[in-house]
C-alpha cells in the first residue's frame, strides 16, 4: 500500500465540504472564477483532476457546498455578461460605417 504525504492530507482536508462550481478550460479562466467568486465573498480553490472524460486533465473551480446555488449564479451571470460583450464587439467590427454611408454623391 502506498504510503500518502502529510501534504496530501493537508490539501484533502482544505478541500472537504467543497463541492466543484464549474471546470475551467485552462488556468487563466480558472484563476478568473477564482476571483470573481472571492470577490463575491465565496471562498474558492482551484483543484485540477487527474483525467476528465476525453483524457485531458479537467481544471475545477470549487466552492463550500453552502454556497454553490449562489456561486453557480455569479458564475452564469458573468458568462453571460461576456458572451454578450463579445457579441456586441463581433456586431460593431462587422458593420461598415465608412462604406457608402458618409459618400457624397458630387
Amino acid at each position: 500500500m502506498a504510503k500518502r504525504s502529510k501534504k496530501e492530507h493537508k490539501s484533502e482536508a482544505k478541500l472537504q465540504g467543497f463541492v466543484v462550481v464549474a471546470f475551467a478550460k485552462d488556468w487563466e479562466q480558472a484563476r478568473d472564477y477564482e476571483t470573481l467568486l472571492r470577490v463575491n465573498d465565496i471562498p474558492a480553490v482551484i483543484g485540477a483532476q487527474e483525467k476528465g472524460p476525453e483524457g485531458a486533465k479537467e481544471i475545477a473551480v470549487m466552492v463550500p457546498e453552502e454556497s454553490l446555488d449562489e456561486a453557480h449564479v455569479i458564475i452564469e451571470s458573468q458568462n453571460a455578461y461576456d458572451d454578450y460583450y463579445d457579441f456586441a464587439m463581433e456586431e460593431e467590427q462587422d458593420s461598415d460605417f465608412d462604406s457608402d454611408l458618409f459618400q457624397d454623391d458630387y
